[in-house]
């Protein structure tokens, strides 16, 4: 074996890069982290260039490039399923937009057994731990970590707009969505700073890599965790050089929702039959592993606009040279944003306790894939059900590390998610022909004045909806028999030396963006890992609509 580490991280995404940071805090701890990815180059403008994010997603250089099993209910499409590989992981190539998830997402949490600590007043310490909130800091807001986060500018007049049609149509705006109100529409905080990407590797990763008790190693890929009886003694690691096994006192994979219970079924720890079946000798049964897959499916409601105003002369390629000029030497100009600048969070029926829609608005009608309808100017929301019932799983279907696992998200398998579709839809179309929007107003461009019934809005997202890119829950925390990590610990259920932090522990997905709440679990588990006395819980007073807790899976 090669030399021998207290501690190797499976993984430099964004759990990843926030773990090792706060582990090699303590200089007699030695970490390795080994990232299957490349670098993240600081000359890479798809990487730091905020508008270029339709770029890496979708190229194998930067992207996974998963995608699902052909989904049942969505006329059996496969859906594609990127991920990063790249420092920062997903961080590198993600939209950029930070949102916490309710207050009472994690009373959700909390209310399972073995979860308590996980409320919202034991988080939030965390998130505020690792935010400078250049809107400012407050009993709710971090104003001294390492995540700058800048509020979106708004400028647009479409903007102007989509705020004055949000009111018309009965909604209201909030002061922060990620402080005491969620529920309502306001500028969103990006992870962006002086018109720069800022991932989880700009922010932790490197500062840290200052250290002599931290090594990072890129191309490198975990293809099983080495286990001695029911202890992990290290990894074994592909890289261009050939095969090599590491040792290690403890392993932390951080692979994410697809890659974390991947590397643990090619370990032999998983379902034991299941295991069987694809060549793998199972070292310890745990059935949770894999299943419980959540996601946020979404489409987009896109309108003709009958002013120059929209960002869609943007797209033209005789544009991107001075576009690119512009960010390159002035950090100004459209390379500067993500677009994604503001949005908001609604009830879609008062069956729910908060909100289960979430709104981002764009002032350019295009798709993550950076393609946009024929024709001029036009605008666009974001929107999907926020925490759907329906859930999929993860599977390896080979021991071979290059062999994609098998995914299904089972998108539209119950009525509860079919009906909050037809709801999200008929909301949106109401806040989109508020008198706000008169004068910028050329028509629905999708799905189309034509799908008008609850079976033709159904069947046009089966053939339209896209992934909005929050798979988690794989590796669920608890302590009934389908949990695979302990929430007190984050070990694997039943071994010793192995543990996961990523968004593949969630219980349930929040209902917004998962970046910011997987950072926080980094935050929180860093300390669980280290020994180190917990922040004090924050039980600060933040907005519900009932006075009970959100109902259960």
């Amino acid at each position: 074996m090669s030399r021998s580490y207290d501690v190797i991280i499976a993984g430099g995404g964004s759990a990843g890069s926030a773990l090792a940071a706060r582990l090699t805090e303590d200089p007699g701890t030695s970490v390795l982290v080994l990232e299957a990815g490349r670098p993240d180059s600081l000359w890479d403008v798809y990487v730091h260039m905020p508008a270029a994010l339709t770029f890496p997603i979708g190229n194998p250089r930067y992207d996974w490039m998963y995608s699902s099993d052909p989904e049942p209910h969505m006329n059996n499409r496969r859906i594609t399923a990127g991920r990063g590989k790249i420092l920062g992981g997903s961080s590198s190539i993600n939209g950029m937009i930070f949102q916490r998830g309710n207050p009472l997402d994690y009373e959700r949490w909390a209310a399972d057994p073995g979860m308590a600590d996980w409320d919202y007043a034991h988080c939030l310490p965390y998130f505020k731990r690792m935010e400078t909130c250049l809107a400012g800091a407050d009993e709710y807001r971090g104003g001294s970590g390492p995540l700058v986060l800048e509020r979106g500018e708004v400028r647009n007049p479409l903007f102007g707009a989509f705020f004055a049609a949000v009111q018309q149509a009965g909604h209201e705006i909030t002061a922060d969505v990620n402080g005491y109100k969620q529920e309502g529409f306001a500028a969103f905080d990006r992870n962006l700073v002086r018109g720069r990407r800022l991932s989880a590797a700009r922010a932790y990763l490197h500062p840290a890599m200052r250290r002599p008790n931290l090594h990072v190693r890129t191309r490198a890929q975990v293809s099983r965790v080495l286990m001695s009886g029911t202890r992990a003694t290290g990894v074994e690691v592909r890289t261009r050089s050939g095969v090599e096994r590491i040792s290690a006192g403890e392993v932390i994979l951080c692979g994410g929702a697809f890659n974390s219970p991947a590397l643990l079924q090619r370990s032999g720890i998983g379902d034991a039959d299941h295991l069987r079946s694809v060549g793998v000798a199972p070292v310890h049964h745990l059935p949770g592993v894999g299943e419980n897959l959540q996601d946020h499916l979404e489409v987009y409601v896109q309108h003709a606009c009958t002013q120059p105003v929209s960002l869609n002369p943007n797209l033209k390629l005789w544009r991107r040279p001075f576009i690119g000029a512009s960010w390159l030497f002035l950090r100004k100009g459209p390379g500067a944003s993500n677009q994604f600048e503001g949005g908001g969070f609604i009830r879609s029926n008062d069956e729910v306790d908060y909100p289960n829609l979430m709104y981002h608005f764009l002032p350019i009608a295009v798709r993550y894939d950076g393609s946009s309808p024929e024709g001029g100017h036009g605008y666009q929301v974001h929107i999907g059900p926020m925490y759907s019932d329906s859930r999929g799983r993860v599977r390896i279907v080979s021991a071979d590390p290059d062999a994609p696992p098998s995914i299904l998200f089972n998108y539209l398998s119950t009525e509860q998610d079919r009906r909050e579709w037809v709801e999200a839809i008929a909301l949106s179309r109401e806040i989109l022909r508020q008198p706000a929007f008169a004068p910028f107003d050329g028509g629905e461009i999708s799905p189309g004045p034509e799908v008008r019934t609850d079976e033709e809005i159904l069947d046009w997202v089966r053939r339209d909806g896209e992934t909005a890119y929050h798979p988690s829950c794989t590796c669920r925390m608890g302590v009934d028999e389908m949990s695979v990590v302990d929430p007190a610990t984050m070990r694997v259920h039943g071994l010793e030396g192995l543990r996961v932090v990523d968004a593949s522990v969630m219980p349930y997905v929040t209902n917004g963006n998962i970046y910011a709440p997987t950072m926080m679990i980094a935050e929180k588990a860093a300390d669980l890992i280290r020994g180190v006395p917990p922040l004090s819980a924050e039980p600060v007073p933040f907005y519900r609509h009932r006075d009970h807790h959100p109902r259960g899976a």
